[in-house]
C-alpha cells in the first residue's frame, strides 16, 4: 500500500508540477490577484511592490550562486571524488545507499544547509556509480530531505538574529525581544532537539520504504562520469605562472588566517559568507593552483541559471507580500493573522508553524519569512501568554517544512545531479506529510 502511495505521489507530480520558472511565475500571478482582492490595493500599487522588491536579494543570489559553484568545484577535485567513492563503497544495496545520503545530508544541513544541500547532491552521485539498481530520482530527493532541519540547525537564521540582538531584533518582534536570546533555548531547547532527533530517526527508514521493489530509474553510467579541469600547458613563463602552487597557497594561507581569527573572534558560526569562503579555498587547495581551480569553477558555473534567473522574481513574490495599503495591511500580514484569529494559547504554536509553512511558499526565504511574520507572531504570542521562543521556532521550522514541495532551494542540488524538480518532488510530497505530522505533534504538545 505505502509503494502505491510512493507511486501516486511521483505520477502526480510528474503530470501536473510545472518548471520552476513557470511555477514562480503563477505564484507571482497568484499573489498579485489576491493581494489586490485582500488588501483593496490598485494593480499600478501592486506591481510597484513586485518592482520594488525584484532586486532587493540580488546580493543573497550572488551568494547562493557561490555556494553552488564553489561547493561543486570543491567537489569535482581529485581528492575529493576519490574519498566520497571510499565512503559510498560501503553501501551494498539500495536501501543501504538510501539511508546513508539521508544521514549524510542530514548532518550537512543541520551545520549549515548550503554544505549540506552540496554534499548530498555530490554523494548522491558518488552512490549511483557504486550502488546496482538503486533508485536515482529517489537518491537525490533522499539528499534533499536533509534540507528540513537546516532552520532547526546552527546556520538557522531565525534562531541566529534572535542570538544577535540588538534594534533590528526588537523591530522585527515588534519589541516584545530586546535582549539577545541564547541558541540553548532555541537551538538546544528540548523542543528544537526533540523534533530534529525524530527527523533524523524517521527520514532515513521513510526515505528506504519508497524505494520501489521494481521499475527502479537507475542514474545513465555515461552522465554520473566526473569531468575533470583539462590540465593547462606549461609551455611558456605565462602559462607556468598560471600552474603555480605557490602563488595557489599564498592565497590559501591568507584565508587561513582570515578563517582562524574569524573564528576565535564569533566562536563556531557560520555565516554563508563564511562558508563561500570554506568551499573556495578548500577547492583551490585541492586543486591546487589557480588556473586548474579556475577551470573547475567554469565547469560549475553551467548549473547556476536557475538561481540566476528566479531569486529576482521571489524577491519580488516577496515585495507583493509584504507590500500594505494606506491601512498599513498587507497580504502577509492578513495571513498570518487569519491563523492567529482561530488560535488559542494551547494551539498556537502550532498554528504558527502551519501558516509559515503557507507564508514559505511564497516567500522562500528564513530572513525574508521572519520579517513578514515576527512583527505580527511575537505581540499575538505575548497576548496569549505563549513563549516568544517557541514561536520563533514554530516560524523557524514552518519556512523549512513546505520547502519540500518548493522547488526553489532544490535548484543548486538539482544542478549538480543533472535531474529536475518533477523527478523528485513526488518523493519530497511524502517527506512532507511525515515530516509535518511529526512538526506539528511536538509544537502541539510540547509547545
Amino acid at each position: 500500500m505505502f509503494n502505491t502511495l510512493t507511486r501516486m505521489s511521483v505520477g502526480l507530480v510528474q503530470k501536473y508540477l510545472p518548471s520552476p520558472f513557470v511555477f514562480s511565475t503563477l505564484l507571482t500571478l497568484g499573489v498579485l490577484i489576491a493581494g489586490m482582492t485582500a488588501t483593496g490595493q490598485s494593480l499600478p500599487a501592486m506591481v510597484q511592490h513586485w518592482s520594488g522588491g525584484f532586486w532587493t536579494l540580488l546580493g543573497f543570489a550572488m551568494q547562493m550562486a557561490l555556494i553552488f559553484v564553489t561547493g561543486h568545484a570543491l567537489a569535482s577535485a581529485p581528492i575529493i571524488n576519490r574519498q566520497l567513492d571510499r565512503l559510498a563503497a560501503i553501501a551494498r544495496t539500495p536501501g543501504q545507499a538510501i539511508i546513508m545520503v539521508t544521514l549524510v545530508a542530514l548532518v550537512g544541513c543541520w551545520v549549515n544547509w548550503g554544505f549540506g544541500l552540496v554534499i548530498g547532491a555530490v554523494f548522491a552521485r558518488a552512490l549511483a556509480r557504486k550502488v546496482a539498481g538503486v533508485d536515482y530520482p529517489l537518491l537525490v530527493a533522499s539528499a534533499y530531505s536533509g534540507f528540513l532541519v537546516w532552520h532547526g540547525g546552527l546556520a538557522g537564521s531565525v534562531p541566529l538574529s534572535m542570538a544577535t540582538g540588538g534594534p533590528d531584533l526588537a523591530r522585527i518582534t515588534a519589541g516584545v525581544l530586546t535582549e539577545p536570546v541564547s541558541i540553548t533555548q532555541t537551538l538546544f531547547s528540548p523542543l528544537n532537539l526533540t523534533i530534529v532527533a525524530l527527523l533524523v530517526i524517521g527520514l532515513p527508514l521513510l526515505n528506504r520504504a519508497m524505494h520501489p521493489r521494481q521499475g527502479a530509474k537507475v542514474a545513465d553510467p555515461a552522465k554520473l562520469v566526473e569531468s575533470h579541469a583539462e590540465l593547462p600547458a606549461r609551455d611558456t613563463p605565462a602559462q607556468r605562472l598560471d600552474d603555480s602552487r605557490i602563488l595557489g597557497l599564498a592565497l590559501v594561507a591568507m584565508a587561513g588566517i582570515y578563517l582562524f581569527n574569524h573564528f576565535a573572534s564569533k566562536g563556531f558560526v557560520l555565516g554563508l559568507d563564511v562558508v563561500i569562503a570554506i568551499f573556495l579555498f578548500s577547492g583551490l587547495l585541492m586543486h591546487g593552483t589557480p588556473e586548474r581551480y579556475m577551470r573547475a569553477v567554469d565547469e560549475s558555473v553551467r548549473g547556476i541559471g536557475g538561481i540566476v534567473l528566479l531569486f529576482p522574481f521571489y524577491a519580488g513574490i516577496m515585495g507583493m507580500m509584504m507590500g500594505a495599503n494606506a491601512d498599513g495591511v498587507s497580504l502577509g500580514r492578513q495571513i498570518t493573522e487569519s491563523f492567529i484569529s482561530w488560535s488559542s494559547a494551547d494551539t498556537f504554536p502550532l498554528l504558527a508553524f502551519l501558516s509559515a509553512g503557507v507564508v514559505n511558499v511564497f516567500v522562500p526565504s528564513g530572513g525574508g519569512q521572519w520579517a513578514v511574520q515576527g512583527p505580527i507572531m511575537l505581540p499575538a504570542a505575548q497576548a496569549l501568554g505563549v513563549s516568544p521562543t517557541v514561536t520563533a521556532m514554530a516560524i523557524a521550522w514552518g519556512d523549512a517544512w513546505t520547502n519540500m514541495i518548493q522547488p526553489f532551494w532544490a535548484l543548486p542540488l538539482l544542478g549538480i545531479v543533472g535531474l529536475g524538480a518533477r523527478d523528485i518532488m513526488g518523493y519530497c510530497l511524502i517527506m512532507l506529510l511525515y515530516s509535518g505530522v511529526v512538526i506539528c505533534g511536538a509544537f502541539y504538545l510540547l509547545g
